[in-house]
């Protein structure tokens, strides 16, 4: 018996299986959700039961896709059967399905799934679409149309979804249960229906955040569930406000546009590890005008898949290389299809012959190298993240510069950039002890002086942070990597292992330095972090914590530390959110007059905009 039994359950299903239940079971909900999944057993046929005794039985019987998208496919054999509390606690205990279900499409190949984040928390989302095909791609493109304004039912939807995770917010973690969980997916799947799967996604980001964080999951941060809530919170509200056009609701598949014949060049490889439970490898590439392009191959499977996946064929237009070859090689492509973000489809349409790969001295992987790593962060931050960027856009996911290392400070390897630059801080693209990247970090942190070409992801959450993917030599310099042939001049963190016969034999510089110091943090030192703090105690004691935040000498603190920083736009927020979430008003007979939740989740997400807006301006200046 084992927890991961239990198939994914459509949100409307879970949704619809909680509001059955009478106001007395309700209650008893949660506790009832604890120790199902544990029960769980499989049977002949790829059902799954979960016994309560001798009298009740539940049985899953998922379709062909392994999602359990109906309510006839969730059956107990107790006399209230099917608005018994069995039945709807087996569901609230199964994990939550992504919105598409059964009705996601794709292409026949199944090669180009949308990458998940590397650094992916328990929050995480899974696989988006499929790459379409060639010709579904045209049609895609011929069909693009200026936006038009959301209609009446999308602004209805959003509006309800508001409300929703407005309620959520006000609960919190310690409140926010199955019932809660299950008015927010009964409002995320109006809101598909609607035509908002941006909206959708966030909210079920939101619940699987709630639901790690009430089980202890070892995974979850409070800093990513608070993330959670602000993107919801921020989107619906747009949505809501009628002000939004359908951009901003998203797309629920990816969309291709012909991208003609391109020549592109690989970079590098990153492993993806979702906490979903996906697995798979990016390798990202630069075409022969500097636009950055991507091939990704995730699937389900976790670690495994990761680690297997870079060595994987790439399933692009017949080429005969896999991931490892494309990220030291090139191909050019016929009939290319390219997303909005760079992603290459794999299309019937498109064919691909390989390419001699560029080495990173050489144009066009030269220019990521070049540019001033001041000018590259001022172009991550203006798209917002990491690999925002648009067509035919230089990679505005990856930085690249030249480096000498120092030392070590904590768990970072700090390193300054070459030509005076700033110290930055590496760490690990993805802290798995069974991926190579803390490990290659440390034996290159192992050798102060050492010069070397770096690539990866700037931290937009952390100053001066950088956390590499690839690693090569600096020409003409003698304390740098020596690297095997076969590596094409770089070493992939996250595949290749560094070993001692790569780095100088001599560890230039070690003798007579001092203790390494990371640089100024301004993140740190700045008193944001008290904000912070006030905001993540609303995510996991809900409304009632941060009213009593907002009581006693507590409160007049952060207001003063605030503006003596001059940071008074914060503390002015941070004053109305503790002032909204204490503000109960109750009639004579102590009932509340306003038991909405609007006005408390408006005073929150405006501190919490304004909370990100700062630090990212304080993460810009630490690159300087």
């Amino acid at each position: 018996m084992s927890a991961e039994l239990l198939p994914p359950v459509a949100p409307d299903v879970l949704a619809d299986a909680v509001e059955q239940l009478s106001a007395r079971l309700r209650k008893k909900l949660d506790a009832a959700i604890s120790g199902c999944a544990d029960r769980a057993s499989a049977t002949a046929g790829g059902a799954v039961e979960v016994h309560f005794g001798e009298d009740a039985t539940v049985t899953l019987r998922p379709g062909p896709s392994g999602t359990v998208t109906h309510a006839e496919q969730a059956v107990c054999t107790c006399l209230l059967a099917p608005r018994c509390l069995h039945r709807a606690a087996v569901l609230g205990a199964a994990p939550i399905a992504d919105g598409e279900g059964d009705a996601g499409g794709g292409d026949d190949s199944g090669t180009d799934r949308a990458a998940v984040s590397g650094t992916a928390s328990g929050t995480g989302a899974g696989p988006e679409e499929a790459a379409p095909t060639a010709p579904a791609a045209a049609e895609v493109a011929a069909a693009v149309v200026p936006s038009a304004a959301l209609t009446a039912a999308q602004i209805l939807a959003a509006t309800a979804l508001w409300d929703a995770a407005a309620e959520a917010l006000s609960a919190g973690i310690t409140s926010g249960g199955a019932v809660v969980q299950a008015e927010l997916l009964r409002a995320a799947h109006t809101a598909r229906l609607a035509g908002l799967p941006r909206a959708e996604a966030a909210a079920l980001r939101v619940v699987r955040g709630l639901r790690a964080a009430r089980e202890r999951s070892g995974g979850q941060r409070l800093a990513d569930l608070t993330g959670a809530f602000r993107e919801l919170l921020a989107d619906t509200a747009l949505l809501a406000s009628g002000a939004a056009d359908t951009d901003a609701a998203g797309s629920a598949r990816r969309a291709y546009e012909q991208g003609g014949s391109l020549r592109v060049y690989g970079l590098c490889r990153e492993p993806v590890l979702s906490a979903t439970g996906y697995g798979g490898v990016t390798t990202h590439l630069v075409g022969s005008d500097g636009a950055g392009y991507s091939v990704s191959d995730v699937r389900p499977g976790g670690l495994a898949r990761a680690k297997g996946a870079g060595a994987a064929s790439v399933a692009l237009g017949g080429a005969v290389l896999d991931h490892a070859g494309l990220a030291r090689g090139g191909l050019r492509i016929v009939g290319a299809t390219v997303s909005a973000d760079g992603r290459l489809g794999a299309g019937r349409g498109v064919g691909a012959t390989p390419l001699r790969g560029v080495d990173w001295s050489e144009e066009p992987a030269a220019a990521l190298f070049t540019r001033p790593v001041r000018e590259a962060m001022a172009a991550v931050l203006a798209d917002g993240a990491p690999g925002a960027g648009g067509l035919g856009t230089t990679a505005p996911s990856l930085l690249g510069c030249d480096v000498e290392v120092i030392g070590t400070a904590g768990d970072s390897v700090v390193a300054r950039v070459a030509g005076e630059g700033p110290l930055l801080r590496l760490r690990p693209a993805h802290p798995h002890p069974d991926l190579p990247h803390t490990a290659n970090l440390r034996r290159i942190a192992e050798h102060p002086g050492l010069v070397l070409r770096v690539l990866g992801h700037p931290d937009l959450d952390r100053a001066a942070t950088l956390r590499p993917l690839a690693v090569g030599p600096v020409p003409g310099e003698s304390a740098t990597l020596r690297l095997p042939d076969a590596w094409k001049g770089r070493a992939d963190l996250g595949y290749d292992r560094l070993q001692g016969e790569h780095l100088p034999r001599e560890k230039a510089g070690s003798a007579g330095r001092e203790p390494v110091t990371a640089g100024p943090d301004p993140l740190a030192e700045a008193p944001l972090w008290r904000v912070r703090r006030l905001l993540e105690t609303g995510v996991a004691g809900g409304r009632r914590a941060v009213a009593e935040a907002g009581r006693g000498t507590d409160a007049a603190a952060l207001s003063a530390r605030l503006t003596r920083a001059e940071l008074g736009v914060a503390a002015r927020l941070a004053q109305a959110l503790t002032t909204e979430a204490g503000r109960r008003p109750r009639d004579a007979f102590g009932r509340l007059t306003d038991p909405s939740a609007d006005a408390y989740a408006r005073a929150w997400l405006a501190s919490a905009v304004h909370l990100a807006a700062a630090e990212r301006s304080l993460v810009a200046a630490s690159w300087s």
